[in-house]
């Protein structure tokens, strides 16, 4: 027997007549909540790499035009190219969800490379505290998935199937659910206990490796409970879908980064 919710609605509150969504709070809690705790690792003497305020303050804003800009050109460039060609201004409205982790990443990315050229920081060593941290944004996004009954999964028997009272009737895998623990609280569980009890932080890109390769591997299980795009579907007869392919190259290029953070003396 599924469990029936009442959708809710992406509208958190309107604020002098602005409609304020839990898309938008979900990624605020995010980018807050991993600024904090990056601060807070930035004043133990383990970190590899220390920031002032300033410098602080500018990789958060590097950070979110990269997962922003990023996320959404992804989405767009990839995921749905057809559609935002025939609806151009579609592509500027963010609320109504649409952002590829994969293009946030790239994103990213290319904006700790800007920040850390500026700064004349190894871009690896911000990347490794960064890693950390990352998991607790995309908890806080896939929350708003949910809420915005996005990326829902495939039909189910199990007894917490979800169907979403007035808008489906087919009970589903709650795959927003599962990719929040374990994108979310597994890998930060698991980035947090390697940074604090183990040595792996002194291999500049170690960090960021296991990221990669974890985040892939929790990413391409949890696909198999989720319905691909339906402007995609699967790229294979077997059931390949984007997001799995993608992943896939995320593991390989963590694998390398690792391989070479314990090569190099």
């Amino acid at each position: 027997m599924a469990i029936a919710i009442d959708p809710i609605s992406p509208v958190a509150f309107s604020f002098f007549g602005l409609d304020v969504r839990w898309y938008a709070i979900a990624y605020i809690a995010g980018f807050m909540a991993g600024y904090w705790l990056l601060k807070k690792m930035m004043k133990s003497p383990k970190c590899p790499v220390c920031l002032d305020k300033k410098q602080m303050d500018d990789l958060l804003t590097a950070v979110i035009l990269g997962v922003v800009l990023g996320g959404r050109l992804g989405y767009v460039l990839v995921y749905n190219p057809l559609f935002f060609i025939a609806h151009p201004l579609e592509i500027f409205a963010v609320w109504h969800g649409g952002m590829s982790f994969h293009g946030g990443l790239a994103g990213v990315l290319f904006a700790t490379w800007l920040f850390a050229r500026k700064n004349k920081i190894r871009t690896l060593s911000v990347l490794d505290m960064m890693a950390v941290v990352a998991p607790i944004g995309l908890f806080c996004g896939r929350i708003a998935n949910f809420i915005n009954m996005e990326i829902m999964g495939r039909p189910t028997d199990v007894p917490w199937a979800i169907v979403f009272n007035g808008y489906t009737t087919i009970p589903c895998h709650p795959s927003p659910i599962y990719e929040a623990l374990g994108e979310g609280v597994l890998l930060l569980a698991i980035m947090v206990c390697l940074y604090r009890f183990t040595n792996i932080r002194r291999h500049v890109g170690a960090l960021t490796g296991v990221f990669g390769m974890v985040y892939a591997i929790v990413r391409v299980f949890c696909e198999q409970f989720r319905m691909p795009d339906a402007q995609i579907g699967f790229l294979t007869g077997w059931g390949l879908t984007m997001g799995q392919l993608l992943s896939l190259i995320m593991f390989v290029a963590g694998a390398v980064i690792f391989a070479i953070a314990f090569r190099k003396k």
